[in-house]
């Protein structure tokens, strides 16, 4: 009863918002589309209770599915999917839960190298939205995908190859990629949608920094092909008890004229009228419901904290929207290494519990970097250590959990275990000497293991991660998290200098642990077992064989 109530009475506060001096109305239905022909046919009833937006105002149908709403030109119009019904999907499989109203289309004066949106005339008379209904659970997976990134159309292939084809046909309810959908050339988008197409399900999309059109003056046709393709640049939507948030946390700072290519820079930055949607949107979300806020740049990131282009400036301000709420979770990009962050109240969150952000491991990993596999893919493990790869969330309920899958590898390869001759260091002197991966330790001469460390790096890991591990049978000894390159990534670049991509360098990892190889092992052959609890209470353990060659060293025992 508590929720009910709370519906009405957000309906009847949001239903009577002023319309700007002016402005158009826009007016039409939600309805049911038994037929599924995409139009409000004699019969069809409206559903009340289902928000629409112009991207600050938030209107819910009334008793008849019918709303009225203030617009302007050059305006999308969205609605805010409830739970239970499904929205019609173009041949790619794209949600199509919004109407673009640009009268007179993107300003051809504008001359964007990439296609905007066409003319769309006059405001129609009735702009509906046609639902169906679909069989709903609480438990559900999402697939998410961060940076796919392809800078070639080389690397549309590499996409297809490494990752699509092992998740075509999935069960999972809809996949989500959190921005970086392209590398600037936004005329790969077409072919990109088609690929994504035959995972099978719905996919929807977040803008990123690489989905600008750089020719536009500012921020407010930065994002005029991405529109064209994937609607608006922030909406939302419910599925099972779940209310997932798309945000646009990339503001463009304007064309920077003397650049060959037009290109201008960014900062992460929500703006104001999209927090103004924000807190219309949620006032529409009971308190007790899981929200999952989708971005692009994150909150925050380790490295670089005082870069505008790595963190969203204004995140106080979400800080406080979403404060209070108890199932809460963001879901971010764009840095290429994986990350857990959490928000207390001295980081500007008030809540039972601190607010997640997890950033996510990238399906193109190291930007496509790094020596080709046996298929003729790079190998292009990101600069914290972690393969591409990409995310499945399970959802039971108001429970979320993240799993992390490595691209063409089994779901339980979780973690990487090295060893970690410290006198040797890396650095490209004297790695002529040795094999791809002997110095990391698979045979240690005797008078080495005073100065060899066990190096684990769990690629999901992050503050709140456990890692033990143990030598034989041993007892098990706990490991300590330590801010350090991944010693296995450190040689794969530089052995591989001219197949990765020229800013690509290792880079500390949030998720490395460590622990000294004890020195008194005998000549022989040892088992390390590792075992670990991530961020989310999964467990996950890994192994990994190696030799003591010559004598005992002295004082050992």
């Amino acid at each position: 009863m508590l929720r009910i109530a709370f519906w009405h009475l957000a309906v009847a506060a949001f239903c009577s918002l002023p319309a700007p001096a002016n402005a158009e109305q826009a007016a039409g239905y939600v309805f049911a589309d038994k037929n599924g022909n995409g139009q409000r046919d004699p019969g069809e009833r409206g559903i009340p209770g289902v928000p629409v937006s112009n991207g600050r105002d938030v209107v819910a149908t009334g008793g008849d599915g019918s709303y009225r709403l203030a617009v302007e030109p050059e305006t999308t119009l969205f609605i805010s999917k409830p739970a239970g019904y499904g929205v019609p999907l173009d041949e790619n499989n794209l949600p199509r839960f919004y109407y673009l109203h640009y009268p007179e289309g993107t300003p051809p004066e504008l001359e964007l190298r990439f296609p905007g949106i066409e003319p769309t005339g006059a405001l129609p008379d009735s702009v509906d939205f046609p639902l169906h209904r679909v069989a709903s659970s609480e438990q559900f997976q999402v697939i998410w995908f961060a940076d796919p990134q392809p800078q070639t159309a080389a690397e549309v292939g590499y996409i297809r190859d490494d990752v699509v084809a092992e998740l075509v046909g999935s069960d999972a309810a809809f996949g989500i990629t959190v921005g970086d959908i392209m590398f600037d050339d936004l005329a790969l988008i077409p072919r990109y949608n088609q690929i994504i197409a035959q995972i099978g399900i719905p996919w929807y999309n977040v803008p990123g920094n690489h989905e600008l059109n750089f020719l536009s003056p500012n921020d407010r046709y930065s994002l005029e092909t991405f529109r064209r393709y994937y609607g608006p640049n922030y909406y939302s939507f419910d599925y099972g008890d779940v209310h997932f948030i798309v945000l646009d946390t990339v503001r463009y700072l304007g064309r920077d004229k003397p650049h060959p290519r037009g290109q201008g820079t960014y900062e992460g930055r929500i703006d104001e009228a999209q927090l103004a949607w924000l807190e219309n949107d949620l006032a529409l979300v009971p308190q007790e419901k899981a929200v999952v806020l989708a971005m692009h740049i994150p909150l925050v990131s380790h490295r670089a904290q005082d870069n505008p282009r790595r963190q969203v400036l204004n995140r106080d301000a979400l800080l406080r929207l979403v404060a209070g709420r108890k199932h809460a979770l963001a879901v971010a990009g764009h840095t290429h290494t994986t990350e857990h962050h959490y928000f207390d109240a001295e980081a500007g969150f008030r809540g039972s519990r601190p607010f997640h952000l997890h950033v996510l491991s990238t399906v193109s990993g190291s930007w496509w970097s790094g020596p080709m596999d046996d298929r003729g893919i790079p190998t292009t493990h990101q600069r914290d250590g972690t393969p591409n790869g990409y995310h499945v969330m399970q959802v039971n309920g108001n429970l979320l959990t993240l799993r992390y899958k490595a691209a063409g590898k089994p779901a339980d390869y979780q973690m990487r275990i090295t060893l970690d001759r410290a006198f040797h260091q890396f650095s490209k002197n004297g790695l002529r000497d040795y094999r791809m991966g002997q110095l990391l330790g698979d045979r240690l001469d005797a008078e080495q293991l005073a100065s060899a460390s066990v190096v684990v790096n769990l690629f999901d890991g992050g503050p709140r991660s456990t890692v033990e591990y143990r030598i034989g049978d041993r007892a098990f000894e706990p490991m300590a998290r330590v801010f350090r390159a991944d010693p296995f990534v450190q040689e794969l670049f530089l052995r591989n200098a001219e197949s990765k991509k020229s800013w690509v360098c290792a880079q500390p990892s949030s998720h490395v642990w460590t622990a000294p190889l004890p020195a008194d092992l005998q000549p022989g052959a040892h088992t390390i077992t590792v075992r670990a609890v991530d961020e989310y209470g999964e467990r996950h353990q890994g192994r990994k064989l190696f030799e003591v060659v010559g004598a005992p060293p002295r004082g050992a025992y």
